[in-house]
């Protein structure tokens, strides 16, 4: 019996905006400590790994993607000719296999675009590093899972404990038949059907509830057009947008989990508000050394939100909204510019902007995947946002692989067609780690970049010890306090 699912329209539309210079994935790169690992002769033991990723491997893994006739709207199949050793790479760092060769494979590697004919995923696994340790890079394309999934996904490989555990070998996995262009046409068709008769039943529950209804039909189109107007805004041109080229930098870093916490306990706000407000003052920093002029930007950041709830951890697909939020980077104060950011976000969230945007993706159900997909295409090209951050949290405990364990995990999201610098960033036990994916050609200098944000991050710090929380928040601490 032959089985296919569609995309959903959000899925489908990081199909559409990839070309060859935009390859849409996420991934990561995880650093780990041989440990039970180790050969004696050297190296790793890539066998039992593989043994293990294949025993992980749930169908998205070994589906690929098709097109239904006359709609042209994607949908998975299974791969007949799936294989492992196509997907799962071996590969060793030369000496000394210190971090800036294996930051230049990981720009290698994440510049390329993945095969639409197999499944969209890879999963490099890297020895030779210094101390004998090894690296594991993923690669997973957008239109299968998003930021959130990702590390959900990866931290569902580990187990909290040391021992190394060996999972049963897995049965044979047999392949459906793939659909014939009448079934797929036939399925998308049911789609439109069942989709417009929910579309009549939310409708037919509306007039038995009118008030009910006339709130959540008023907070939609409020959303919405928000959303419209976050999306058709243009923010200002900056060296960071331009078209950019095949070839990536990845660079990143790694703060204390509990500094960052101290702060935003001093100075108020979140986690990410202190995240945000540091990476405004590290693009301050790092773009009027290349003669901008901060004071007249109107500089954005695109926030991915999670809108995944518990029952649906772990699913395949995105589950994200997004807020674009303008940064400050005019401020020069660094205690100004995080409560500039605070406002920013604590604004951004009694909005409707991010609900518009799930609700837009609702309406690219409705056989309107083509527009929706359009509307994708026009977004990445009219310059909404200046750049994409996002801080995905994952457990505060020790993981480990096959005994293995996790010391660092620093994460990537994609570049858009006019947007040469994306930033993400992972929490993991006790450590903040910050992936900063770039275009090779518009900045040769994103080491840089790393170290404005060392710069900044320090600068709230040393004003978060100089102030002390009062009960309504913070103030200033008198002279003389401990």
């Amino acid at each position: 019996m032959s089985h296919f699912e569609r995309l959903s329209a959000v899925d489908a539309a990081f199909l559409a905006i990839e070309d060859e210079n935009v390859p849409m994935h996420v991934g990561a790169v995880a650093v780990f400590e041989a440990g039970p690992l180790a050969r004696p002769e050297g190296g790793i033991d890539i066998e039992r790994i593989r043994r293990h990723v294949e025993s992980l491997l749930v169908p998205r893994y070994r589906q690929r993607i098709a097109w239904t006739p006359v709609t042209g709207h994607p949908v998975w199949i299974d791969d007949a000719r799936f294989n492992l050793h196509y997907h799962l790479r071996h590969v060793c760092l030369p000496a000394p296999g210190d971090e800036r060769l294996l930051k230049r494979l990981a720009g290698h590697v994440m510049a390329l675009p993945l095969d639409r004919t197999k499944p969209l995923w890879e999963l490099w696994v890297v020895e030779g590093l210094a101390d004998g340790r090894f690296a594991i890079l993923t690669k997973t394309h957008h239109c299968m899972i998003d930021g959130v999934g990702s590390a959900e996904l990866m931290v569902a490989t580990m187990s909290a404990q040391a021992a190394a555990s060996e999972r049963r070998r897995p049965r044979r996995w047999r392949p459906r038949p793939p659909p014939g262009p009448l079934e797929l046409l036939a399925g998308e068709l049911r789609h439109d059907v069942g989709k417009g008769l929910g579309v009549l039943g939310a409708a037919a529950r509306s007039a038995l509830r009118p008030l009910d209804g006339a709130r959540a039909l008023s907070g939609a189109l409020r959303g919405v057009g928000e959303a419209f107007g976050a999306s058709l805004h243009r923010a200002s041109p900056t060296l960071l947008n331009l078209p950019i080229g095949p070839h990536r930098r990845f660079d990143w870093l790694r703060f204390d989990l509990a500094e960052v916490k101290h702060v935003k306990n001093r100075l108020g706000g979140t986690v990410n508000d202190v995240v945000l407000a540091t990476v405004a003052g590290a693009l301050r920093r790092f773009l009027r050394g290349r003669g901008e002029d901060v004071a007249r930007l109107d500089f954005r950041a695109m926030l991915p939100v999670n809108i995944r709830k518990q029952e649906q951890t772990g699913e395949f697909g995105n589950r994200v909204t997004m807020m674009a939020a303008p940064l400050p980077l005019a401020e020069r104060d660094p205690r100004r510019r995080l409560a500039a950011v605070i406002e920013t976000t604590r604004e951004l969230k009694a909005s409707q902007q991010s609900h518009g945007v799930a609700v837009i993706g609702e309406i690219g159900e409705l056989g309107l995947g083509a527009l929706f997909a359009s509307l994708a295409r026009l977004t990445a090209l009219t310059r909404p946002f200046n750049v994409v951050v996002t801080n995905v949290p994952g457990p505060q405990f020790r993981a480990y692989l096959l005994g293995a364990p996790l010391v660092a995990a620093y994460p990537l999201v994609p570049l858009y067609r006019n947007q040469a610098l994306g930033i993400a960033l992972f929490s993991y036990d006790g450590g903040l780690f910050w992936g900063l994916n770039a275009d090779w050609d518009a900045l040769p200098d994103l080491h840089d970049l790393v170290g404005a944000l060392h710069a900044e991050f320090e600068a709230l710090r040393k004003a978060a010890t100089e102030t002390a929380p009062g009960p309504r928040g913070p103030r200033r601490a008198r002279k003389g306090s401990p």
